[in-house]
């Protein structure tokens, strides 16, 4: 039976994170990196919408993604002379009407404290600053003057596994079907096509699958694999100046190339755990409450031309939203890194810092995730992010 000192379970933007970062700070142990689908065909990596921003509701959440910010304004020194990721530093423009705005105001102020660059402005000033806007019913909106906008996560991914191949990490196209944790000794893998592994630590890196993975070790862990539809559509008008908008009613929308994309309308107290295999986009999610949205918050999207859509799946946490970090607190060699319900792509290198830190020094170091630790899942005590796109 082959041994590792670590197994990573899910080899897409959050394991390849961790194993990079786990060399980076020096250790030295054999590592595995298991994924099943390595063309990332339904990866929630290469299916979300590929954003950064810095508009979380508690500093935990920011610090991560300023994190990962410092990271992109830095490829070339990590990862050599023309990396790029075609950062796109837009903006995010968060709209409240009056019910909201409460939230808003705090939220920018939780912002302000970690040092994120948002300003908060009146719905007259942001008539003011986007001239396509169409501000009926908003109070104020919080804009991201730097720091916050867009990606391409197949590019970041794609740096993260290249430089993998010379950190001595094994790579294994397979899949976990059973896991046992052993008190005091390594944890034995089943995969399902070559057999048996020992690990002396297991990563659970499994996205939407990881409540599954827990489950195999007899953990319950609250993560489910939740459906975003994303559509695409033309318009004759260009918008050079907008941001990523994210209107009252949770729909988003922002520029990508010569289109838009958007999406946010599904409602989440009614929804049930996806099919794993249902990637079909909810289709009349678009004309039925998207579009109409889109039509009052941007009149010239009064015309457009829906021309595709895609969908994807958020590893959701049913508990609050917000992600699992850390070590089971009775099988400390069980880590997480899970349920990130929409922000797990722009803050996995964040992650991966943090549990490598944790593995080669005994403790957080760059960003503390104690917060975010299984602890509270089992006390079923909410540490609960209330800016969720």
């Amino acid at each position: 039976m082959k041994s590792y000192d670590i197994a990573i379970i899910g080899g897409a933007i959050v394991g390849s994170s961790v194993a990079w970062f786990l060399r980076e700070e020096g250790f030295s142990g054999s590592i595995a990196l298991i994924e099943r689908d390595p063309g990332f065909a339904h990866a929630a990596t290469t299916l979300s919408c590929a954003s950064i921003r810095q508009q979380f509701s508690i500093p935990e959440n920011i610090r991560l993604s300023r994190f990962t910010l410092s990271l992109f304004r830095d490829l070339e020194r990590h990862f050599g002379a023309g990396a790029d990721i075609g950062f796109r530093e837009k903006g995010y423009l968060i709209l409240a009407g009056e019910a909201g705005l409460p939230v808003l105001v705090h939220n920018h102020a939780v912002q302000q404290a970690e040092g994120a660059d948002i300003v908060l402005e009146d719905a007259g000033l942001l008539r003011r600053r986007f001239s396509w806007l169409a501000t009926d019913g908003i109070a104020a909106g919080a804009y991201g003057l730097t720091g916050e906008g867009w990606f391409d996560a197949h590019a970041l991914l794609a740096l993260l596994r290249k430089a993998l191949r010379g950190r001595d990490v094994d790579m294994i196209r397979d899949e976990v079907t059973a896991l046992e944790l052993k008190p005091g000794g390594p944890a034995r893998l089943t995969l399902a096509g070559a057999g048996e592994i020992e690990a002396g630590i297991v990563v659970n890196a499994a996205g939407p699958s990881a409540g599954k993975v827990a489950a195999l070790a007899g953990i319950d862990l609250p993560v489910e694999p939740r459906k975003r539809s994303v559509f695409v559509f033309e318009a004759r008008e260009r918008f050079d100046d907008m941001p990523l908008l994210v209107d009252p009613s949770g729909v988003y929308v922002r520029p990508e190339g010569s289109v838009y994309i958007t999406g946010g309308a599904e409602d989440e107290a009614g929804e049930q755990a996806a099919d794993p295999a249902d990637f079909e986009p909810d289709w009349p999610l678009f004309e039925e409450q998207i579009w109409p949205v889109l039509a009052t918050r941007i009149p010239a999207f009064e015309a457009l031309k829906l021309q595709r859509a895609w969908a994807g799946h958020y590893d959701y946490n049913r508990l609050d939203q917000n992600a699992v970090i850390g070590p089971h607190p009775q099988a400390a060699n069980f880590l997480f890194a899970n349920g990130f319900s929409g922000h797990g792509l722009q803050q996995a290198p964040a992650v991966g810092k943090a549990l490598a830190e944790l593995v080669v020094h005994g403790g957080y170091r760059t960003v503390d995730c104690s917060a975010f630790g299984y602890e509270r899942v089992v006390e079923a005590k909410p540490f609960r992010e209330l800016n969720i796109i």
